[in-house]
């Protein structure tokens, strides 16, 4: 597993998700790694694409889990539209901080994520509620993780040679909504897998479809 530079078990600062794919071929040569599969996260994709993009002969498949998608289409986050859990407050709560102003320093960040979380998932359960505190988010990171990356990268990444690739969404994901996934793995070539009642987080809700998607396209 790569952490990426900025996280606590890295440390330093990242160069940006599309610089900081270099990370990830300096460790597949580390391992000695000809070409790899490679599985990314949200926020994770991007770097995963940015490899994509300018090592595609190094990757061999990627898996991308619900990926941040809106970035790469013209699809219109629809993230406020999913239903199942709209008349929940705590969604109602979460929605108007992420369409709000964003935060300007660490405390707002924080408060802000505690709001956020509930939109992460299907359900807010004492299951859920526990996942969503592991873990940190800050501020500094996260602005770092988004600077020098090029005007181009989205076409860059369009433009790359296509790599087989497999898209797992979840159909009450709120934070990266259901047409941006659509339209990211069509715009990829990509298989499409949407878990049912699933949020952002499909090892958490739905641990046996997610096994099922991912170990299965992997071990194809």
């Amino acid at each position: 597993m790569l952490h990426p530079r900025g996280t606590p078990t890295s440390g330093g600062r990242s160069n940006g998700w599309w610089a900081d794919a270099d990370d990830l071929i300096a460790l597949a040569d580390h391992l000695g790694l000809d070409r790899f599969d490679v599985v990314g996260h949200s926020a994770g994709t991007r770097l995963v694409l940015a490899a994509s993009a300018r090592f595609p002969d190094r990757l061999r498949r990627l898996a991308l889990i619900t990926p941040a998608a809106a970035w790469l289409t013209d699809a219109a986050w629809d993230g406020d539209a999913i239903g199942g859990r709209r008349g929940d407050p705590a969604v109602i709560a979460a929605l108007e901080s992420l369409t709000g102003a964003q935060p300007v320093d660490q405390r707002q960040w924080d408060a802000a994520r505690a709001v956020e979380a509930p939109a992460g998932y299907a359900h807010w359960t004492a299951r859920e509620r526990s996942h969503s505190i592991v873990g940190g988010w800050e501020l500094a990171a996260v602005e770092a993780w988004f600077t020098g990356i090029p005007d181009d990268a989205a076409a860059r990444v369009l433009a790359a040679p296509r790599i087989p690739t497999l898209v797992i969404g979840g159909d009450a994901d709120i934070l990266s909504g259901v047409a941006p996934v659509a339209a990211y793995a069509e715009a990829l070539g990509a298989e499409l897998r949407t878990i049912p009642d699933c949020g952002h987080y499909p090892w958490v809700e739905q641990p046996e479809a997610f096994r099922a998607a991912l170990g299965g396209w992997l071990a194809a």
